[in-house]
């Protein structure tokens, strides 16, 4: 699957922040953010480092902005901050660690000191062996949500982040401030990209 048909397909994430002001809040911050200048709040340098190259490599610059263009790492950092309690927040480094610790048995190094070529190795497994996140309706899983492990849970977040900036929102997204009227039987042919919401 390419790039564009993953982010199309996942693109209803978007959806679910909205429901989240807070989170929506967070993220405009981010975007004020200096990146030279950005010192994290919550990880710590190693840790900052790992999060900014793995969602590179999940959401990477093409045609379109990159994750690290619209600050996702930046919005990770605060979310775990500032809406996480200390539980969750020891269990967030100690899964970092984990993730690290992987690559070293693997290949010799942690990720960020690994090439691309190797990395991209780790993601792909990553991908078929950890759990899947439930569908959901409105914001809330449907069903029991088993824990889905670090790499899911931070694609998600980046993924959600990134549908939720500005930028990709008014330049990459179909985006209309003042909607016109309702079509309910548009063929999809005519839609385009997913729209901004």
């Amino acid at each position: 699957m390419d790039r564009r048909k993953a982010i199309q397909r996942t693109g209803q994430l978007a959806v679910t922040t909205l429901l989240m002001p807070s989170m929506l809040s967070l993220f405009q911050s981010c975007q004020k953010e200096n990146r030279l200048d950005w010192q994290p709040e919550f990880l710590k340098e190693e840790e900052a480092k790992t999060i900014s190259a793995l969602v590179d490599l999940i959401l990477p610059r093409t045609e379109t902005p990159g994750a690290l263009d619209v600050k996702v790492d930046v919005f990770i950092d605060k979310v775990i901050a500032q809406t996480y309690d200390a539980a969750e927040q020891e269990n967030i480094r100690k899964e970092i660690a984990g993730f690290n610790a992987d690559c070293e048995k693997t290949f010799g190094n942690i990720f960020i000191d690994l090439n691309k070529a190797d990395q991209t190795k780790i993601l792909q497994e990553a991908e078929t062996t950890s759990g899947k996140i439930n569908p959901g309706v409105w914001g809330t899983s449907i069903g029991e949500q088993k824990p889905v492990g670090f790499y899911r849970s931070m694609k998600s977040m980046a993924i959600w982040a990134y549908f939720t900036s500005e930028e990709i929102g008014e330049k990459v997204l179909n985006y209309d401030p003042v909607p016109g009227i309702y079509d309910p039987c548009k063929p999809l042919s005519e839609i385009g990209n997913r729209w901004s919401l």
